[in-house]
């Protein structure tokens, strides 16, 4: 019998600088915000010194529903959020990343090249160059106006008028070609006779595309969604456009998480509870990602 080239001890060993790396970064910040979430600590006032236990209170406070969709509370954030996700990621992304991985599927040429790496350019460019290029394209007076209006489609004023338009179409164009590196991947891998055979047999591109891509694209597909919408969810950068308004218009949850903790009130009791329950629905997700994956493979 072969020996193992390392004992369990050594093994563990070498194991230990991550575990401390995840015990330091991601586990006690966790309790910690938990606890905190009990508390009326305060970045500043009489809280910041003698911090009281609260129970549940800044949770009661959250979930009060006789004013939960007003602007500027929690139910109305996330509502603007469920807007964001749904339409920038998981319509927007996943088919728009889709549709140019197939479109240039095992295809060669000029015009892949530029359109994989303007895609690629603007993942990659950090999120506030994107945005303050996306600031001055929406802008009255930006180019997007400057080019309807030589066409004689008029003007509009994007970010006052459609806000949550403004950054769904900011978050599609920055973010599909993750979506589209994914799924030309996971095209790579599809045998090229398969297409052959149904170019012989006369197949149309939409039947390719229903019949042989599609069903062997579902797992990557959802990995993909899973992926995104965290990511999406999550999202900080179109504070950098629109600050969370106009009128909290655009305040997403990671908006709201900081106006609250950090730029007006500073009170870090409440901001944990906030943070407790985005948390909370980041693992609903990712579970419920679990649950959709072990189906498939059951299936």
């Amino acid at each position: 019998m072969q020996r193992a080239m390392l004992t369990r001890p050594v093994g563990l060993l070498f194991l230990l600088p991550a575990l401390v790396f995840v015990a330091v970064f991601l586990i006690y910040p966790f309790f910690s915000i938990v606890a905190m979430s009990f508390t009326d600590y305060q970045l500043v006032g009489a809280s910041a010194l003698n911090t009281s236990y609260v129970g549940l209170d800044n949770y009661s406070s959250l979930f009060n529903f006789e004013r939960w969709m007003r602007r500027g509370e929690l139910g109305h954030s996330l509502w603007i959020t469920i807007q964001f996700v749904v339409g920038s990621a998981l319509i927007g992304q996943v088919f728009v990343g889709m549709g140019l991985a197939v479109m240039f599927n095992r295809r060669k040429g000029l015009l892949r090249e530029i359109v994989y790496t303007l895609a690629i350019a603007a993942w990659i460019m950090p999120e506030v160059v994107v945005a303050f290029a996306w600031f001055a394209y929406l802008d009255p007076d930006g180019t997007l106006n400057a080019a309807l209006n030589t066409v004689g489609l008029g003007t509009q004023d994007w970010l006052f008028d459609f806000p949550v338009f403004s950054i769904i179409l900011y978050n599609i164009w920055r973010g599909s070609a993750f979506s589209m590196l994914l799924f030309s991947s996971a095209l790579s891998s599809i045998p090229p006779s398969q297409l052959e055979t149904a170019d012989v047999i006369g197949a149309t591109g939409w039947q390719k595309f229903k019949d042989i891509l599609l069903p062997q694209l579902g797992r990557y597909i959802l990995t993909d969604v899973l992926l995104i919408t965290l990511w999406t969810f999550n999202s900080f950068g179109p504070y950098l456009i629109t600050s969370g308004g106009p009128t909290y218009r655009t305040d997403l949850v990671s908006i709201y998480l900081y106006r609250v903790g950090l730029q007006n009130d500073f009170q870090l009791g409440v901001a944990s509870a906030i943070a407790v329950v985005i948390m909370s629905i980041n693992l609903m997700i990712a579970g419920l990602y679990l649950l959709a994956a072990r189906s498939r493979r059951r299936a």
